[in-house]
């Protein structure tokens, strides 16, 4: 079998740390929350070109492994290797299959070799990722000549209607931020990498409550995670406005909730 890990790393830089630990910690309870995750990730494959069959291929930020299981069904000649930062996701996905290499690693400084994959599919995940030309830069470095970098990430505008509720509350940092739709275009511009597509595209969810939606985002492990972030518990007065604010956004479904997905297909060139 081939070797496709350098040594260890040194350790990330503290945010990641608590990246890691709270995704870890929502491993059990993601896959009950996950129908946007679901909805992205499968966008993403059929994005995928149709005629494209990879030796090896890696699920980047690979969570609970729900979409390496995907990849291993969609190419059962393939072979599969699971990366994620949070040890507890590895944790949870490696009993289930579906790749034959779980990895710990981080998507900035990938523990692989050089020109040792066809596929790099990331859904949800490099958005975490506060050096983003080093993530393009590793993906290219690990992609064999023809190979495809697919990653569906998040940019300015998610979680808009809650940011705009909490504003009118208070000027504290309560909701993640990211980076904008043009950052990515001219990142991926600049990577080396050909743009066979790089499109944004609104996903709307809706809830009964301003409670099912920090319900879901903490199960999801998504919560706020920024620095500046509030410490402690929120008041209940903070509460009582963030809900009155967030239900001058309600429509007829429920409370939306806007999700501004970019999706991604890059191709090193020959």
């Amino acid at each position: 079998m081939t070797d496709l890990s350098f040594p260890k790393l040194p350790g990330a830089l503290p945010d990641k740390r608590q990246v890691a630990a709270s995704f870890s910690r929502a491993a059990s309870s993601y896959d009950s929350v996950a129908q946007l995750q679901r909805d992205v990730g499968n966008q993403l494959l059929s994005r995928l070109p149709r005629d494209f069959v990879p030796g090896r291929w890696l699920d980047l930020g690979s969570g609970t492994g729900h979409f390496s299981r995907l990849l291993s069904t969609r190419f059962p000649e393939g072979d599969g290797v699971a990366l994620d930062i949070a040890e507890g996701m590895l944790n949870h996905a490696r009993p289930l299959g579906g790749a034959a290499h779980f990895i710990a690693g981080d998507a900035e400084r990938l523990p692989l070799r050089e020109a040792t994959c066809d596929l790099i599919f990331s859904s949800l995940a490099v958005q975490w990722c506060a050096d983003f030309a080093s993530v393009l830069s590793e993906a290219r470095r690990v992609l064999k000549p023809g190979g495809i970098f697919a990653f569906a990430s998040l940019c300015v505008g998610t979680l808009a209607e809650l940011r705009d509720s909490w504003r009118q509350v208070d000027g504290m940092v309560h909701v993640n931020r990211f980076r904008e739709f043009e950052a990515y275009q001219q990142l991926c511009a600049a990577s080396g990498l050909r743009i066979v597509g790089l499109q944004t595209r609104a996903h709307v969810l809706h809830y009964p409550d301003v409670r099912s939606l920090t319900h879901e985002l903490k199960a999801l492990g998504a919560h706020n995670l920024n620095p500046g972030r509030p410490g402690g518990l929120t008041g209940r007065a903070r509460i009582l406005g963030l809900v009155e604010a967030y239900e001058q956004f309600r429509q007829a479904p429920g409370l939306p909730a806007t999700y501004q997905v970019v999706y991604a297909v890059l191709e090193k060139p020959l």
